[in-house]
């Protein structure tokens, strides 16, 4: 194989998403609790609606960023 085929083989590989199910699932979670956070603050709660904010923006959203599928996980090891 020569330095062509290398590079033919790389471009012909398919663009993966970088973000899974459960991350889609996690991030819109976060969203909804924010929202309700807003909401609650709205109505002139100051006891819950810090904590759903916080909770949103501090936790969950950054979970959903960093949790990955086991399977991609596997599946990213057999190919290297």
């Amino acid at each position: 194989m020569g330095a062509k085929d290398k590079k033919e083989k790389k471009g012909q590989e398919k663009f993966k998403l970088p973000f899974g199910k459960k991350n889609y699932l996690l991030f819109g979670l976060g969203i909804f609790v924010i929202i309700v956070g807003y909401i609650f603050l709205g109505q002139g709660s100051i006891t819950i609606a810090p904590i759903l904010l916080v909770l949103g923006y501090c936790v969950i959203i950054p979970i959903s960023i960093i949790v990955r599928d086991k399977k991609e996980e596997k599946s990213e090891k057999s190919i290297s």
